[in-house]
């Protein structure tokens, strides 16, 4: 828009429209009397090409002719009707020309209006000029005088009163304060009075001072002091619209939202749980007093008892040896059809499986490699607006709606200058800096693509259609060195600042200093930042103008890449951003993380290969015969495991891609270290458990084995499987694209992988028991090991064959009895409520958000960038209020829209905007809407002569009703569109700045045959946005305006910025992660309480999981670790792998092992706490080696990641599931099933006789000498 000048010829012309009589000598008002001039006449300019400047004259004021009153009148109004005046015909018609300019702006508040108008129409014509002129210099020209300066004085009432009134007027066109234009942003009246009277180029032609009123500086005089009129004024002649006057705003109720509950600094939900958690540890340590206080009761009582009774022994008291341990008393006698049917069922499986090894391989490969060719269809989503918005969510619809009809949102490349590389930052500032910026400018906008030779000039956005929009400080200088002079840049550049409209860039629109200067603190001058924007037009996906601007990005890019070069040799730090920066960091992101994923598959796998061998190995047998090493080691096994992984991975992505399921970024990432994670455990339950089978059944058949061992072990992977993939189908349910994806392809994955593991798995094992049996080396079984002990590689006892480990030692002697002690077990209980409680208290200090800088690798260009934004950038993002189908052509739907009329609605949109605009610390909003409405309505105006000219007459000039403040003899219907059409297409001139082209060009659309616009938008700003706080607050603010203005609106109303896509996932990501988990845990529950027949059992492994679940939430607020679709992901994952670590204990638990059972430490444990010990002796050394050892090796490796995402959502996550999954699943898990578990059943694979059920928990040492076992208690 062009403005060049305005202000400045405004001022000049009222100040230069006085002429008179010229003097014999200069008179510089001597007398200071009613009815005496000042000033009166014009005598001519001070140059060549100068406004007229007017002269002195002290004479007495004068009647008007009747031609030359009725223009004042019309003019200045009736109160100039029958008085006297100091003022000419041509003085009054340069008054009319230049009110009129200035009217433009300030037409819309009365009061500001009349109060400007009453100053000058009194300066220029009032008959008692000499008792508020004073001249105080004149300049002779030719036989005349010339003012070159005068006081003027006005009182403070009157000045305070007109600044106040003008100061709030909004200049929509541009969507900022009428007050840049004709004040210069003053911020008080004295510095607006004081822009309005000092001489400047394009400003007052000669001094005008307005000096404070003092009778004794000058006596005689009294300062103008006519009534100023309130812009709230009850009068509705002069009452403002609340656009314009603060106080005629409503005031707005209170938004609830904003309150949250707290009791005193802590939340109430923190509160809460440290009471209830107080009261139970209260009541705890009550019951625990109690109880022994009753037993010390019970004890002295049996003493007394004893005491006075002579009891002889009895022989009956040997009877208790026949009962070999108590416990095996509550052993379990029933069986559970559904166990049984899954053990026959897994026993059948695994027999087939191992009997027919080749074809179940072979019919498991071709299978993969089917579902593998969808893989042809296979496609990654990288676009974020479709990865975390659900296509029918209202933020994408509104997003589509906004881009087909107004245009995709512009493409912005934006760079910051920072002076901070000394030991503190610095003023940027100086000739050599902008020369050097001035430059590299000049240089980009000749700057062409690789592909195709495309300027700045081609893709770049023009607003005037001539010139592109680059926000620089340069553009104060107009982009010409000529301007830019070593001396005098300073002074220029305040001055610029201080009043944007006389230093246009070149596209003509008014350059915000708030989009140009970082860190400023005072001055300009002392600015810290420079910010330049090049802005460009955008266009949909996939067209040719697309790709040519993303090419001409490119090649900035790399110059802004040798930029930063130059800029530190000079001292300086520079960042950047382009459009395409973001998504190029983020695949390099996803590059570097493969690598990360490779290793831990090579990680996993040695891990996985040794430790499986030490199920058959150990330093002892290999110091014994280093030959046996050669034929027991399991790499092969390990190699095949992460096949069988790699191959579920590639069999789910071809699966749901074949469905047309899009990959992302999280699935790529996260699915390999997940299904790696989980299948591994479940490898090395087979693997111990075949082992175990071998040493108790070696007369058996390999299939046999197998079936043996499967049948065992199944049971156990289905409880674990099914949870874990029903949990994460959960999510297909979310509409979010990430997480429905994401959920899909780990159910797939997860399901996949445990079918062949209990198939494919079972088959090459039951060959690899072949080839140990044959005596063949591992990897190369063409090879006969002749040296290996033959008895211990058929199933014998060789050297340390059933060998019990360390960790199974230390587990059956020290940790199993110590853990279940009745101490231990008050303590533990009160240990892990209370980091459940702590837990609970934390969830709301867990920040929502996901930080850009995180999403990029450490060592992005774009971590400067975001630092300096969030640092610098003193702006907010722009948002558009979006109407859809509203009528605005009749007056009613005008009066819901408008702001600037009388009869506006209180309610109406400018209103609300306006009025949350005044409380920013809720509403987020900077600045008032951009209202086309009433900038239309504006230019129709009759007092703009400028604006709508028809046949060189104003549109309205003679309407019937007239153009009123009213609403009154505004067009409808046809008309109203006929006009709309010439607004849009009005340029915006320095005569008329009301035009629409410029500033609406884009802001509404015209449907001419329904004679309606059924779609425009309303321009404002949020306040700088500086967190993701900050970011979701304002989408949640925005928001609530928008359903606040439908309640007014007969029609849809939304709010659209660029950035809302992005953040509309936090408005129920909370809720969605409640929902999920808990569909997660019902989940557990059910499957938990069918697959083990007992509620109760169920109910605690769930309480496990969730209150596993509950600590992580509480370690992410410790860690720094935000909620978003990444986390929730993972949250997912970790109710999963928390199932993974209770399941086989809960199990074991369940089904215990007889003749495990029977070892038990006599007359200690007894019934749960003889269960609990079980399952603890069976499978908590597999758990850690198993499970939790694999875990650590999974995760360690992420550490050593360069991606930061990783590093903190899943290194951390992943981190601390490990320890509190390992923790509650291996203390408290075993505490709680033995105080409160559900009914046991007997094992089928524990069936048969003492010895063999020893054997078959692999402690064959044991029949040699029952009493050591027992010794240890």
């Amino acid at each position: 828009m062009r403005f060049t000048s305005r202000r400045g010829l405004v001022t000049a012309g009222l100040l230069s429209a006085i002429a008179g009589t010229a003097l014999a000598g200069p008179d510089l008002t001597t007398k200071h009397e009613k009815g005496r001039c000042s000033i009166r006449g014009q005598c001519g300019s001070d140059s060549l090409f100068g406004p007229q400047l007017p002269c002195p004259d002290n004479g007495l004021a004068e009647t008007p002719d009747d031609s030359v009153r009725d223009k004042l009148v019309d003019i200045c109004g009736s109160e100039w009707s029958d008085t006297d005046i100091c003022c000419l015909e041509e003085q009054i018609d340069a008054l009319k020309e230049n009110l009129d300019r200035v009217g433009t702006f300030i037409n819309g508040c009365p009061a500001c209006k009349a109060n400007f108008y009453n100053l000058f129409c009194t300066f220029t014509c009032s008959p008692d000029q000499s008792l508020f002129i004073n001249v105080t210099d004149t300049k002779p020209k030719g036989d005349k005088y010339i003012i070159t300066q005068l006081d003027h004085l006005v009182s403070n009432e009157y000045g305070a009163g007109f600044y106040n009134s003008c100061k709030d007027v909004k200049f929509g066109a541009t969507n900022g304060r009428a007050m840049q234009f004709i004040g210069g942003n003053a911020k008080n009246y004295t510095q607006f009075l004081k822009f309005l009277g000092d001489k400047k180029f394009l400003g007052s032609p000669f001094q005008m001072d307005f000096p404070r009123p003092n009778k004794t500086e000058f006596p005689g005089l009294d300062p103008m002091n006519k009534t100023s009129h309130p812009c709230n004024s009850t009068d509705e002649k002069y009452r403002c619209a609340c656009l314009d006057c603060e106080g005629s705003c409503a005031e707005l109720p209170e938004v609830s939202e904003a309150k949250q509950c707290y009791v005193g600094l802590l939340p109430c939900l923190s509160f809460a749980v440290i009471l209830i958690y107080s009261v139970f540890l209260g009541l705890l340590c009550i019951a625990v007093a109690g109880h022994v206080a009753y037993m010390n009761h019970s004890k002295h009582k049996n003493e007394r008892m004893r005491l006075l009774q002579d009891l002889e022994p009895s022989d009956d008291e040997d009877e208790g040896d026949i009962v070999h341990n108590i416990g095996m008393l509550d052993r379990p006698t029933k069986h559970y059809f559904i166990n049984t049917w899954c053990d026959r069922t897994f026993s059948r499986l695994g027999y087939v499986s191992a009997r027919f090894p080749v074809i179940t391989i072979v019919t498991s490969i071709l299978v993969v490699i089917l579902m593998s060719l969808g893989w042809l269809r296979f496609q990654v989503e990288t676009d974020p607006v479709r990865l975390w918005v659900a296509p029918d969510s209202a933020a994408a619809q509104e997003k589509a709606f906004f881009d087909e009809k107004f245009g995709p949102f512009f493409r912005a490349e934006q760079m910051f200058l920072v002076n901070d590389t000394g030991a503190a930052p610095g003023p940027i500032l100086s000739y050599d800096t902008l020369k050097w910026l001035h430059d590299f400018q000049a240089q980009v906008s000749r700057l062409r693509s690789l592909d195709g030779g495309v300027t700045l000039d081609d893709i770049c956005y023009k607003p005037t259609g001539e010139a592109c929009v680059v926000q620089s400080v340069i553009g104060y200088y107009e982009s010409n060195m000529d301007k830019l002079a070593p001396g005098t840049w300073e002074n220029k550049l305040v001055e610029c600042v201080e009043n944007p409209t006389m230093c246009l860039p070149d596209f003509q629109q008014p350059l915000d200093p708030q989009l140009i200067f970082g860190g400023v603190n005072g001055s300009v001058l002392d600015a810290k930042a420079l910010v330049v924007t090049w802005v460009v037009k955008n266009h949909p996906e996939g067209t040719p103008e697309l790709e040519r601007a993303m090419a001409w990005e490119d090649s900035l890019k790399n110059s802004l890449l040798d930029l930063q070069v130059q800029a530190g040799s000079r001292g300086l730090r520079l960042s950047f951003n382009t459009e395409v920066s973001l998504e190029q960091e983020l695949n390099k992101s996803t590059n570097t993380d493969a690598k990360i994923v490779v290793v831990s598959y090579v990680i996993m796998f040695l891990y996985a290969s040794l430790a499986l061998g030490s199920t058959t190995l150990t330093v002892r047998s290999i110091l014994h015969n280093p030959a046996t090493a050669l034929v027991q080691s399991k790499f092969m096994l390990g190699i095949v495991g992460i096949l069988i992984v790699l191959m579920s991975v590639s069999a789910s992505v071809g699966l749901f891609s074949a469905a047309g399921i899009k990959v992302t970024l999280i699935i790529a990432e996260v699915i390999p270290f997940l299904v790696l994670a989980i299948g591994v455990d479940n490898i090395f339950l087979i693997v111990h458990e075949f082992e175990r089978i071998n040493i108790s059944h070696p007369e058996g058949t390999i299939p046999e084995r197998a079936a043996r061992a499967l049948g065992r072990m199944g049971p156990s992977i289905l409880l674990s499987a099914t949870t874990e993939t029903v949990a994460f189908a959960l999510g297909c349910a979310v509409g979010m694209p990430a997480v429905r994806n994401f959920a899909a392809y780990a159910a797939g994955a997860v399901l996949i992988n445990a079918i062949l593991q209990v198939t494919m798995f079972v088959a090459v094992l039951a060959l690899n028991q072949k080839r140990v049996e044959a005596n063949r080396a591992d990897c190369f079984p063409f090879l006969k090991v002749r040296r290996a002990e033959s008895n211990f590689l058929n199933g014998g006892t060789g050297s340390g064959a059933g060998e019990e480990g360390g960790l199974q030692k230390f587990i059956r002697k020290t940790y199993a009895p110590a853990l279940l002690g009745k101490k231990t077990k008050v303590a533990i209980i009160a240990v892990f409520f209370g980091i459940f409680t702590a837990s609970v208290a934390l969830f709301p200090q867990v920040q929502l958000g996901l930080d850009q800088r995180i999403a990029i690798p450490s060592d992005s260009y774009l971590i400067s960038y975001f630092n300096d934004l969030y640092d610098y950038f003193d702006a907010g993002p722009p948002v558009y209020f979006v109407t859809k189908d509203l009528n605005i052509t009749e007056t009613e739907a005008q009066k819901e829209i408008c702001g600037r009329f009388a009869t506006c609605h209180q309610g109406s949109l400018a209103n609300i905007i306006e009025a949350e605009r005044k409380r920013p610390e809720l509403s987020y909003l900077s600045t008032s809407a951009a209202n086309w409405l009433d900038d239309f309505f504006l230019w129709l105006n009759p007092q703009n002569p400028n604006c709508c000219v028809d046949n060189g007459k104003p549109c309205f000039e003679n309407r019937n009703p007239p153009w009123n403040i009213s609403l009154g003899g505004m067009p409808q219907g046809e008309e109203f569109i006929e006009y709309l059409e010439r607004w849009i297409e009005a340029p915006t001139t320095q005569d008329c700045p009301l035009g629409g082209a410029a500033g609406y060009s884009d802001a509404l659309v015209i449907d001419e045959e329904q004679l309606t616009i059924p779609a425009s938008h309303f321009r404002t700003s949020h306040t700088p946005l500086r967190s993701q706080s900050d970011f979701i607050n304002a989408y949640n603010s925005a928001r609530r305006i928008a359903k606040e203005i439908e309640q007014d609106v007969e029609g849809e109303v939304f709010a659209y910025s660029k950035f809302y896509i992005f953040f509309d996932q936090y408005t129920t990501i909370v809720k969605l992660a409640g929902a999920l988990i808990g569909s997660a845990l019902a989940a557990t529950l059910i499957v938990t309480t069918i697959l083990l027949g007992s509620l109760v059992t169920a109910i605690i492994v769930t309480l496990v999981v969730a209150m596993t679940i509950s600590a992580i939430i509480g370690s992410m607020a410790v860690l720094g670790v935000s909620l978003n679709a990444v986390s929730l992901v993972n949250l997912i994952i970790c109710v999963g792998i928390s199932v993974e670590f209770t399941a086989h204990i809960a199990r074991a638990y369940t089904f215990p092992s007889r003749a495990t059972m029977e070892r038990a430490p006599r007359h200690r444990f007894r019934g749960r706490d003889a269960r609990a010990w079980t399952a603890m002796v069976n499978v908590a050394s597999s758990v850690v080696s198993g499970i939790t050892i694999t875990k650590i090796l999974g995760v360690g490796v992420l550490a050593f990641t360069r991606s930061k995402i990783f590093e903190i959502y899943y290194f951390r996550v992943w981190a601390v599931l490990v320890l509190w999954a390992a923790t509650h699943s291996l203390i408290l898990l075993p505490v709680l099933l033995s105080l409160f578990g559900g009914r046991g059943y007997v094992d089928p694979e524990s069936d048969g006789g003492l010895e063999q059920d020893l054997r078959s928990r692999q402690y064959p040492a044991l029949l040699e000498d029952e009493d050591d076992y027992d010794s240890d208690y």
